[in-house]
């Protein structure tokens, strides 16, 4: 069917300019308007695409968006919001697949992506736990509790239901800072303790915290937090 609506011109360049060399050279209202395209055959998605950009500021927070929050957007509807939401979709199975079954051990720039990209834009506290079996091995990865803008409640008696659940032998946990500074806070440091000992109750062995904040992190275990939870355990 030949395009023949207002800046159907526009949106064939972009196509084409995509599919010779991807992402390259794109602003971030276009890469929003490309997605628009696939569900709003007829009309110009350019001007949408920038207002979504101007009341989300980044495309990150464009693709984390809730439906509701889209749809406050002129030009965007229940419908036309589908190649934001399926990307986004697409993308947390596809970095999460390529976990499964990997050490993240050894892997650590794949779950540190992988963790990034669910987490690190959100605008509450998300508490993501990796089940691991005793190689290693990713068995599952869930989000198991989502707190406030500032703070989260994690339960360490759900955790270890939920690695029971999972046959899990080990887990890492990761929560974000919606603040984007990734400097653990003083409950942070507490949960964590909880949770390592808990774990070390029932013969789970916790390998990582990590949080996630603005484009950086921080590892309990690169830090040494875990390993002196564990020894000051082993001394009592």
């Amino acid at each position: 069917m030949t395009e023949t609506h207002k800046g159907s011109g526009h949106r064939r360049r972009l196509r084409e300019k995509f599919l010779a060399s991807g992402l390259s050279g794109f602003h971030d209202y276009e890469v929003i308007e490309l997605l628009l395209t696939l569900a709003t055959p007829r009309k110009d998605c350019k001007e949408i695409a920038k207002a979504l950009l101007l009341r989300f500021k980044t495309l990150q927070r464009v693709l984390e968006a809730s439906p509701r929050e889209l749809c406050e957007i002129e030009g965007i509807g229940p419908l036309n919001q589908f190649g934001i939401k399926l990307i986004k979709a697409v993308a947390d199975r596809y970095l999460e697949r390529r976990l499964i079954e990997k050490d993240p051990l050894n892997n650590s720039r794949e779950l540190y992506e992988y963790l990034c990209h669910t987490i690190r834009d959100k605008l509450r506290e998300y508490f993501k736990v990796v089940f691991l079996d005793a190689k290693n091995k990713v068995l599952a990865v869930e989000t198991l509790f989502k707190g406030t803008l500032t703070a989260s409640s994690v339960y360490p008696r759900e955790v270890i239901l939920a690695a029971l659940n999972h046959d899990a032998a080990a887990l890492i946990f990761a929560h974000n800072h919606p603040s984007g500074d990734p400097t653990p806070s003083p409950e942070d440091m507490a949960i964590t303790r909880q949770l390592v000992l808990a774990c070390a109750v029932m013969g789970i062995t916790v390998h990582e915290h990590i949080v996630i904040g603005n484009n950086a992190y921080y590892s309990f275990a690169d830090h040494g937090q875990i390993a002196r939870i564990y020894r000051e355990h082993e001394k009592q």
